[in-house]
């Protein structure tokens, strides 16, 4: 079987990707609608810690790796923004949605609005106008008299 060439490989991914995406979000619709009635509102995880710490560990890397990306001004800053503004989100979707007790709701709600959910839309503006942002970077560190990130 011969090689597609580099054109015709990248028109087949983009002409699959887009309806490959979408049946995907298509069926987890019902999938989602018959989790939430199926699954019992009370469960006991002997690995809850584990999925917790493991959960902070990658989010912590994540929001490391989008400090070093914009840093060295590294090519996957907006992969790591991403990944690092998601994690955030979800991580403060559970803290609410998994809080035992309403002084530990109030307490959950609180660090979202403070700083998870402000910390996340800032991760998405960085991804999202990477450009921008190093040129305004690079405006104020010039300003301020410091070297450019990643160029000392």
């Amino acid at each position: 079987m011969e090689a597609l060439p580099p054109d015709a490989l990248e028109a087949t991914v983009w002409r699959w990707a887009a309806p490959a995406f979408l049946a995907v979000a298509l069926f987890l619709l019902p999938w989602t609608v018959w989790l939430t009635w199926a699954l019992p509102s009370r469960h006991v995880s002997h690995h809850w810690n584990l999925a917790w710490g493991g959960f902070d560990v990658a989010l912590a890397l994540a929001v490391a790796l989008t400090g070093v990306g914009i840093y060295r001004r590294a090519t996957w800053l907006q992969g790591a923004a991403v990944a690092a503004g998601v994690m955030l989100l979800v991580d403060a979707w559970f803290d609410i949605t998994l809080a035992s007790g309403a002084m530990s709701r109030w307490v959950a709600v609180g660090e979202a609005f403070v700083s998870e959910i402000p910390i996340a839309v800032f991760a998405f503006w960085i991804a999202a106008d990477t450009v921008r942002f190093w040129d305004r970077w690079q405006l104020l560190t010039s300003r301020a008299g410091r070297p450019e990130p990643g160029r000392e």
